[in-house]
């Protein structure tokens, strides 16, 4: 348990604005060493990758007791942070999400992303609904004795009707003074790509600003100068290592 507070403490360390932490998302322990050998200071989770991996869709269809048995394994891998994405907590109700919670330090996670869309459909949570969730996730984090690291992930941008505009910027800048108060540790925004917009979220919101990497996505260099203090890639480290394998096999099978 030390262990784990030392990382936890680390890991918030790591999230300074303007100097965002890069964590290349991973899938299962091997991906966490080979991540880490190439100098990664933590590490992260991708549902979607981890659902790939073992046959399954995005989406909570992934058993959460293999999520568990797998950021254990990854967790015991590895001597940096390490964070677990559970989606939307794998709980229809608050007591449920704590318990999620309960169970990802007890494997040695030290935070997690905990987005606010129902797993079903990707339709968003109520605001309220949600930080209830969030509060409920922190008091059983707190309780461990771990300064674990919740990061509120809202999908107002994949909603089917979105856009990059002052519209769902202020919807974002709602859900994150809610999710604030209601103890989360950081913003996870994905799908935000207007350089603007990303400027204008981390000057207003208090908590630190995590962005994922995509095709409009602005370089690291310049999401640094924007304030932003997390870069995750989601699936794109999986999909680009499947890429790379798929390539391997079929030269090898070439005669």
């Amino acid at each position: 348990m030390t262990n784990s507070k030392q990382k936890a403490e680390t890991f918030h360390a790591l999230h300074i604005r303007g100097t965002p932490v890069v964590l290349f998302n991973i899938w299962d322990a091997g991906s966490a060493k080979a991540v880490v050998a190439a100098g990664a200071r933590a590490l992260a989770t991708g549902s979607w990758s981890v659902a790939k991996a073992n046959g399954y869709t995005d989406g909570e269809k992934t058993p959460f007791e293999l999520a568990i048995g797998n950021i254990r394994r990854i967790a015991q891998a590895v001597d940096v942070p390490v964070s677990i994405d559970i989606e939307s907590g794998y709980g229809t109700t608050p007591d449920a999400v704590a318990k999620s919670i309960e169970q990802t330090i007890e494997a040695g996670a030290i935070g997690c992303n905990l987005e606010d869309s129902f797993p079903e459909n990707g339709q968003l949570r109520g605001i309220d609904e949600q930080a209830e969730r969030i509060r409920r996730a922190r008091k059983a984090a707190d309780a461990s004795g771990i300064r674990y690291f919740i990061n509120a992930r809202t999908d107002v941008f994949f909603q089917k009707d979105s856009q990059q505009n002052e519209a769902a910027l202020a919807e974002v800048l709602e859900r994150a003074r809610a999710y604030a108060e209601a103890g989360a540790d950081g913003l996870f925004v994905p799908g935000l790509s207007d350089e603007t917009l990303i400027a204008r979220l981390t000057a207003a919101a208090s908590l630190p600003v995590n962005i994922m990497v995509g095709d409009k996505t602005p370089s690291l260099p310049r999401l640094a100068q924007l304030g932003v203090a997390r870069v995750s890639h989601g699936p794109g480290p999986f999909l680009r290592a499947m890429k790379a394998l798929e390539e391997a096999a079929r030269e090898a099978m070439r005669t």
